[in-house]
Order: structure tokens, then C-alpha cells, then sequence
């Protein structure tokens, strides 16, 4: 059943109103009051009118003096004049006070004011629509729903996460693949002021380096070959929101040059062009390395590391937190179980300590993929633990229990993955990015 949308018709003419609130009760959804004069509809706002038409010319109280007290009711309740005057500055004036359209007086008024009203009521329905979107968004991305756990290292980064919302301070983000960077980032652009605006992701890693300028900078078109249009960059579409930097260790020098102008200047001059794009984008920046160590390196311009730190944020590896992975191991069978439409599963006590004492090199992306593969192979209604496997434990445990050369990680590293895949050397040759007369010469030598 539709909403039922209250019109307000303040109209002196007994039959003139009578003609509007007919026409617009045509539609079964619209519910239509007339009042005489203005004091009559001021006394009656407390029933939140969705809509307001009013006669300019009112016995008593002018129009202007209705709109005025009607605004400082709610400023936000539309109202439609309508008006005998054909005065282009009494109409301007009006919408100056606040007034959401002006209408003249005649035989077309009544279809006027249908097309207005429906129009108005679409764009409250999309308006409120909006809004129960961005709730949505706001709550699916609360830290607490993304990045599970109550060990004091995460409980810290909750904290952190809760500052930096409430400012627009740049924010420098470090920890291990798959603790969740890009997650953190985004509970942080949503719930600050720019949520209603974009929040735009950028892989610095993924972007060839002769590309990197165009990408972030955007160019005009014919700037080079291939440049057939104009292309905004990754800083001009984050603006008034927030940009996300991924991996910014990554970035090479010369291009770190131009993001610390850019950053310093809060302006962009897109490749090819003249113009000068001023930016309002917020700056969150990720990285697995330590970037004061690429400073002392030489691979990280100290002033741009000065300039990105911000509110430094370490977000902890799994294996700091080990009180959290039966809690984050029973979220994710919950949402794999949920998304597939299975049974809900049980995680026994031997499955849980076999997860509680591996290292989970790959984090809590690598924790997901074990429980999703886990509750895909448990029979019953319990994950037991035989379901639980780890695809890196047989290398890892060598690695981390045994010291050799990086001849012999290389050796042994190969090996796992020829034994994984069936001794198909062009297919792990891909996996590794390695030659494959680099190992067909291994094989040949008897080293692997």
C-alpha cells in the first residue's frame, strides 16, 4: 500500500479550491485539506502536510508572511505558490524566501500544480530511498561488521577508526596482506562527512608506472596516443570524498614527486592540459611495507612519507590475535552458509584448536577461504577437523621451522607446486612467474 502524501490547499476562492482538490484527489494516494485563509493552515502543520499550494493574495496575511512562518516551521516543507501576479520579481523574490515553485493563476493552474506535485513526490520517494541506502551502507560498513573481534590489538583499532572518522586528518594504514585494509578504509570514509560523496579505491601496485600520471591525474584529450577523449583522474572523481591509496609503497619516485605537489597544492593540471582542477578529496593510504624503512632505503621520499602519515593506523595479523579466530572462523561459515542457502554449521572443539595453532600467513582473507572450503566438505551438521585445510602448510612449516638458503626456498617453493598441479611445468612456470626452462633445467639437474 502506497504512503499516503497530504496536500495542503491555502486558496480564498471557495470554488477555485475546490476545482484543485478534486483534480489532485484524482490520484487515491494524495490526500487533500483546503483552508480558507492562513492562519487556518498555519494552526494546522502539526499534521505535516507533505506539500503546501498557496494563494499569494490572502485575506489578513500575505502569502510572503505564510511562506515565512511556514519555513520557520519546517524548512524543509515545500511550497508551491500560486498567484494571480505575472511579476517576475515577485516570483523571484519568493523563491529567494524559500518558496519550491511559483505557479499563475488560470486554466491551466490545476495541471500545473498535478505535474509539480507528482514530480515533487518522486523525488521525495527517490530522496528517501537515498537515505535508507546510506543507512544501509553506513551499517554494513561499521567496523564492528567488517573486521570481527574483541582481542585488545583490534579493540585499539576501533579506536583509531572512530578518530579518524570525526576528522578529515589523512589516515596511513599498515599491516600484513589480507588484514583488511581496504576495509578499515572504507569504515572510515563512511562514517565521516564525506560518506554521501565517493569513495574511490586505487591499487598503486596494479597500475603500470608509465600509466600511473593519466590514472590519478587524468589528461585532455589527444594529451598521446591513444588519449581520443578527455578523462578525469582518480583525484578529480573523489572530490569531496575520499581517495584510497593501496599499496603506495609501491609507487615510484618521479611519481611521488608529483603526488606530493598535488597534495601540497590541493590542485591538478590533467596531462595535455592548462587548466588548473582545484581537488577536495580526503587521503587514505595503505602499504604491507614499513615506509620509514623505505625512506632510510631510498625507495620513499621523506617528505611525502611526512605528508601521508597522518593518523598512522597498524592493523594486526591473525596470528596476534589468536582469541579472535573462533569468532571470525563462526562469522564466516555463518555468511558462506547464509549466502548458499545451507544448513546452519557447528565448528567442533578439535576443528577450532587445529585453526587456533596455525600462523594463517594469509590472514583473515586466508581464514575465509578455509572456512569456506570447510563448510563445503563437512558432512552433518558440524565442521570436524579433518574439513579444515591449509594450503600453505606443508611449505610454511619447513620455512618456519628450518634455515636454508634462498637456493633451497626457490627448490622447495617449485616442488610443492609440481607436486600441487600434476608436474604441468608451463602451468606452475604462470603460477610463479618463473621461466620454464628454469625448470626444466632444475628437473634436468636433479634439484627438484
Amino acid at each position: 500500500m502506497a504512503e499516503i502524501f497530504k496536500i495542503f490547499v491555502v486558496e480564498d476562492e471557495a470554488i477555485f479550491a475546490r476545482i484543485i482538490a478534486h483534480h489532485l484527489s484524482l490520484n487515491p494516494d494524495y490526500e487533500v485539506e483546503i483552508f480558507a485563509d492562513g492562519k487556518q493552515c498555519l494552526n494546522s502543520l502539526y499534521k505535516n502536510p507533505s506539500v503546501i499550494t498557496l494563494d499569494y493574495n490572502l485575506p489578513g496575511m500575505s502569502g510572503l508572511e505564510i511562506l515565512k512562518k511556514i519555513k520557520e516551521f519546517n524548512p524543509d516543507l515545500p511550497v508551491i505558490i500560486v498567484s494571480g501576479q505575472q511579476e517576475i520579481s515577485t516570483a523571484v523574490e519568493l523563491l529567494k524566501k524559500g518558496a519550491y515553485d511559483y505557479v499563475l493563476k488560470d486554466q491551466d493552474t490545476k495541471e500545473r500544480l498535478w505535474n509539480i506535485i507528482k514530480n515533487l513526490r518522486e523525488h521525495d520517494r527517490l530522496k528517501k530511498k537515498v537515505t535508507v541506502l546510506e543507512q544501509e551502507v553506513a551499517k554494513k560498513y561499521e567496523f564492528g561488521n567488517m573486521i570481527k573481534g574483541n582481542s585488545p590489538a583490534i579493540e585499539r583499532v576501533f579506536q583509531l577508526v572512530e578518530k579518524a572518522a570525526r576528522t578529515n586528518i589523512t589516515v596511513s594504514i599498515t599491516g600484513e596482506t589480507g588484514t583488511g585494509k581496504e576495509l578499515v578504509a572504507k569504515s572510515i570514509h563512511f562514517h565521516s562527512v564525506r560518506s554521501k560523496h565517493p569513495f574511490v579505491a586505487v591499487n598503486v601496485s596494479a597500475i603500470p608506472k608509465e600509466l600511473m600520471e593519466a590514472e590519478m591525474f587524468g589528461h585532455e584529450k589527444g594529451a598521446f596516443t591513444g588519449a581520443v577523449n578527455r578523462r578525469i583522474g582518480k583525484f578529480e572523481e573523489a572530490h569531496k570524498g575520499t581517495i584510497f591509496l593501496d599499496e603506495i609503497g609501491d609507487m615510484d619516485l618521479n611519481m611521488q614527486s608529483k603526488l606530493l605537489r598535488v597534495l601540497q597544492e590541493e590542485e591538478v593540471t590533467r596531462i595535455g592540459g592548462n587548466a588548473v582542477v582545484k581537488l577536495d578529496a580526503r587521503v587514505i593510504c595503505a602499504t604491507h611495507k614499513n615506509l620509514l624503512e623505505e625512506v632510510k632505503k631510498g625507495n620513499f621520499r621523506e617528505d611525502l612519507y611526512y605528508r601521508l602519515l597522518g593518523l598512522p593506523i597498524e592493523i594486526p595479523p591473525l596470528r596476534d590475535r589468536s582469541s579472535d579466530v573462533l569468532l571470525l572462523a563462526k562469522h564466516f561459515v555463518e555468511e558462506f552458509c547464509a549466502k548458499n542457502k545451507m544448513k546452519k554449521l557447528a565448528i567442533s572443539p578439535e576443528a577450532f584448536e587445529k585453526l587456533r595453532k596455525y600462523p594463517f600467513p594469509g590472514n583473515v582473507r586466508e581464514l575465509k577461504a578455509v572456512m569456506d572450503l570447510a563448510a563445503v566438505m563437512a558432512d552433518g551438521n558440524t565442521i570436524n577437523a579433518s574439513d579444515i585445510t591449509f594450503s600453505s602448510s606443508s611449505v610454511l612449516s619447513d620455512f618456519l621451522q628450518h634455515e636454508t638458503t634462498l637456493e633451497e626456498y626457490n627448490r622447495k617453493i617449485i616442488r610443492h607446486f609440481l607436486d600441487k598441479y600434476d608436474n604441468k611445468v608451463r602451468l606452475v612456470a604462470d603460477k610463479l612467474g618463473v621461466g620454464k626452462t628454469t625448470i626444466y633445467r632444475m628437473m634436468q639437474e636433479d634439484k627438484l
